[in-house]
């Protein structure tokens, strides 16, 4: 009992103490702070990237693509692992708005949007047509054109808060888009000037995926118009197959299993008229197929929790000269307490509990602030743009909502802890010292 009242005792009474629980709280809230903006960032980002391809990517990265990709298709609709399937063709486009003698390139995905919003997220970045994906590429205002989804940032700027202005209804636009056919060798179906095949398409919709490369370079286009834009030959070829597995589905089993489908139709399309295109399709997840995007997110959450782990052994260096101090002062106490047959596993534990009770003290005044500020961010946010034109992140460049501001409880939990940790370790030595000092030299008359 006398442990647990003599740190409280000194926990109250010395002023340097205050100092101590004040590092530590300013550190956690720091912390607190920056990861949780980091990791929702990060989290936000890959769920983007998740919902963007799907599960997994059976699919090839050159432009010729792959044969027999319905085959295959059919072949993954009766596996019992599987719920959606969508091929889709990917390639580059030359785009020509009507009227206009200027053009430029962009990439271009063409999908069947019914399959595809069930394989993947597509549904949920559509504007206008939104709850009616099936009719994503047939404009408004007149259905009986062929339309186009195009991404939000190629056609529409932000406004300094990141919000899109939409009109009530699309209006009507047109562009040319031309495509370069190629043949299952890779060759261009036409040389010369007519290499390309071009055809008029209307504005339909705006795709809003969240991933800036993509919604700054994407248009969307039936996946038919696409085969005959891009693809040349007998044989419909496709650039990859996304596939959406069912809930209780781990993601590692599933693509396993769609790999051992896809080396099993292989080898029995072996032999077949342009079977060698299937040699270049591997099998992914989406964790794989998009790691060029995610890596380097993740490497710079990595980093910045490295550097907070600087601060943290910080932390550990003011707590030990804060412990130094008082245990230097309190020499006198820790010679009566051994002098009445108080054990150095008993000191030790004193002083260690008390480092215990700062680190849990400043990680809560800590948290308890973090908490506060990050639910108060998005206002303090406007406050400042209002009043000085200040934001954290620019919207009219990076694709960024609200500044992310949900506290995970795991995260919390690691930072409590390694604050408790750093406190605890820092006075380790003083406590291990105080330990080791003996009440005969304590105590004498000279020293009192």
């Amino acid at each position: 009992m006398y442990k647990i009242i003599l740190a409280i005792r000194y926990l109250v009474k010395r002023r340097i103490t205050y100092f101590a629980v004040l590092a530590v709280a300013l550190c956690v809230f720091i912390v607190v702070v920056v990861m949780t903006v980091m990791t929702g960032l990060v989290t936000g980002f890959t769920q983007k990237n998740h919902s963007f391809v799907g599960d997994c990517v059976v699919g090839t990265e050159s432009l010729v693509g792959f044969v027999y990709y319905e085959d295959f298709a059919d072949v993954l609709k009766q596996a019992d692992f599987v719920e959606a399937v969508s091929p889709v063709i990917k390639s580059y486009v030359l785009v020509t708005p009507a009227g206009l003698e200027d053009n430029y390139g962009l990439e271009m995905m063409g999908i069947d949007p019914a399959l595809h919003s069930m394989a993947t997220g597509f549904a949920g970045t559509l504007h206008y047509r939104k709850n009616e994906f099936v009719d994503a590429f047939a404009p408004t205002y007149d259905p009986n054109l062929l339309g186009f989804v195009i991404g939000i940032d190629r056609w529409l700027e932000r406004d300094p808060k990141g919000r899109y202005l939409h009109g009530s209804s699309p209006i009507k636009a047109a562009l040319a888009i031309s495509g370069f056919p190629l043949t299952a060798r890779g060759a261009l179906a036409r040389a010369g000037v007519g290499s390309a095949n071009t055809k008029t398409f209307y504005f339909s919709d705006t795709s809003q995926s969240g991933l800036a490369k993509v919604d700054s370079s994407m248009i969307y286009l039936p996946f038919d118009q696409a085969q005959l834009l891009c693809m040349a030959g007998f044989l419909k070829r496709a650039n990859a197959i996304y596939v959406k597995f069912k809930p209780n589905v781990k993601l590692r089993a599933g693509c396993d299993e769609v790999a051992s489908l896809w080396q099993r139709f292989k080898e029995e399309k072996a032999g077949q008229s342009q079977a060698g295109l299937l040699e270049n399709v591997t099998v992914q997840s989406w964790k794989d197929y998009r790691r060029a995007f995610i890596a380097p997110m993740e490497k710079e959450q990595a980093m910045l929790t490295m550097m907070f782990a600087l601060v943290g052994i910080t932390t550990v260096f003011i707590v030990f000269v804060v412990f130094y101090m008082l245990i230097s002062h309190k020499s006198k106490d820790i010679g009566i307490l051994k002098s009445i047959g108080v054990s150095n596993t008993n000191i030790m534990i004193l002083f260690l509990g008390f480092a215990f009770l700062v680190g849990l003290l400043g990680s809560c005044f800590g948290t308890f602030a973090g908490w506060l500020f990050l639910l108060k961010i998005n206002g303090i946010e406007d406050w400042l743009f209002k009043n000085f034109k200040f934001q954290l992140w620019d919207r009219t460049i990076y694709a960024i909502g609200e500044i992310p501001n949900q506290v995970e409880l795991k995260v919390l939990l690691v930072i409590v802890l390694s604050a408790i940790v750093a406190c605890l370790a820092g006075a380790l030595v003083p406590t291990w010292l105080a330990a080791r000092l003996k009440p005969v030299e304590t105590l004498q008359v000279s020293q009192l």
